[in-house]
């Protein structure tokens, strides 16, 4: 966790905030643990802490501007971990800036490949003029970015902004004291009233939690975090925002915004218990807070977990499926999908969801699925000229409080006859 800069802080960097967070989540880790096997300890994550430089931007990126951040970021880089290393940017870019200027100037062209191939970044917009220069100086650099500094219009906004059309409730400030800051601890009472944007930076982890949706590797596909496609955004319909961040072309595809064309579903009284709203979203933002009452409300349990029992708390369900994650069958062939083995840890009642998901496959058509909220589903491949892929999602959601989902992500090649 590296202190930063950024158009908001230019000349200082502030390491104590993170640890004061650090301490506070070490007076509840014990009961944490209580929940779910993982949870570092305190001191663990108190040797993470670094900071770069007190310069801003490109000040702060040349010869003998290095710092305890960027040197930590290129040794967990050139460690023999064969993972991917995820850089989740949350203010200011220019310590990884500094960190590849230097493997530029020290490795030979090979091992430079090597290592940047390895990187996964994932920046909440440009906060300083540090981003630009990497993408156009690393052109295989794996970037996920709203490029520029107009965040009305970013993806990740989508967190935070008030959605016609639904009751917008979880990212409420009495919705936020309830859940998170009030009886929850010595983290909760650390969390502060929203001052600009609640949880503005928090995409750029959520794509990481391992939800059964989610696959960083894959922005296209879509999950918390948003969803994202490779392309090289039109620069005459960039933006300006208030920060001052200058902006420039990209010169090259980066992962950024994506349209997703969504009807939510709703409860319906009597009957099948789910209808499909007759409202549509059509833009970026929904790609994003689609899942925002999922993701909040397994914030909200995990903040649970801080003071409570394990009988006490709701914990996620766990949706299981007979077969592959993965299948591939032929033009006008039938298909069935069993997920009754689905269980939940806690012994809670639980909902099906199943839908296709357009966006994240080839084929773009809708696929009917029917009915929607039952444990198994049987499907008719549509007719297909060339090789196509549809992705069909499956959300568990339990009846505890608060309701909690898991995903299972089923991906169907199809095939011409």
């Amino acid at each position: 966790m590296i202190a930063t800069t950024s158009c908001w802080q230019k000349s200082r960097v502030a390491p104590e905030s993170i640890k004061k967070i650090v301490k506070a989540y070490g007076n509840v880790q014990a009961n944490l643990y209580k929940h779910e096997p993982g949870f570092p300890t305190e001191n663990e994550l108190l040797l993470t802490i670094k900071q770069g430089l007190a310069k801003y931007g490109m000040l702060g990126v040349g010869t003998a501007q290095d710092s305890e951040g960027s040197d930590w970021i290129i040794k967990i880089l050139e460690d023999n971990n064969p993972r991917p290393l995820h850089i989740s940017v949350w203010g200011g870019a220019n310590t990884l800036a500094q960190a590849l200027f230097k493997l530029k100037e020290t490795k030979n062209a090979t091992e430079l490949k090597r290592l940047i191939a390895k990187l996964r970044v994932y920046t909440i917009s440009d906060q300083d003029d540090s981003g630009i220069w990497m993408r156009n100086t690393f052109p295989d650099l794996h970037y996920i970015v709203s490029p520029g500094d107009e965040y009305s219009t970013a993806t990740w906004s989508a967190i935070n902004s008030q959605i016609k059309g639904i009751s917008n409730e979880e990212i409420s400030n009495k919705w936020l004291a309830q859940n998170i800051q009030q009886a929850h601890g010595n983290l909760g009472a650390a969390y502060p009233d929203v001052a600009w944007g609640m949880e503005g930076d928090t995409p750029a982890f959520l794509n990481l939690i391992p939800n059964g949706l989610n696959n960083p590797e894959y922005p296209n596909w879509g999950g918390w975090g948003g969803r994202y496609e490779l392309y090289k955004p039109d620069f005459a319909k960039q933006k300006n925002g208030s920060s001052g961040v200058p902006s420039e072309p990209e010169t090259r595809p980066i992962w950024t915004n994506a349209t997703d064309i969504y009807h939510h579903f709703i409860p319906n009284n009597f009957g099948r218990v789910i209808k499909l709203d007759t409202t549509q979203y059509n833009d970026n933002k929904a790609s994003l807070w689609r899942w925002r009452e999922d993701f909040q409300n397994d914030f909200a349990a995990r903040m649970d977990w801080c003071v409570a029992e394990y009988k006490n708390a709701n914990h996620p369900p766990v949706p299981v499926i007979n077969q592959k994650d993965e299948i591939t069958v032929k033009s006008g062939q039938g298909f069935g999908i069993d997920a009754s083995g689905t269980y939940d840890p806690d012994g809670d009642s639980f909902s099906y969801l199943w839908f296709d998901y357009p966006e994240a496959g080839t084929y773009k058509k809708p696929i009917k699925v029917s009915p929607e909220n039952y444990n198994n589903i049987w499907i008719t491949a549509p007719d297909v000229e060339k090789k196509e892929t549809v992705h069909i999602i499956l959300k568990i959601t339990d009846k505890g409080t608060p309701q909690l989902s898991r995903y299972k992500r089923i991906i169907v090649n199809i095939l011409p006859k």
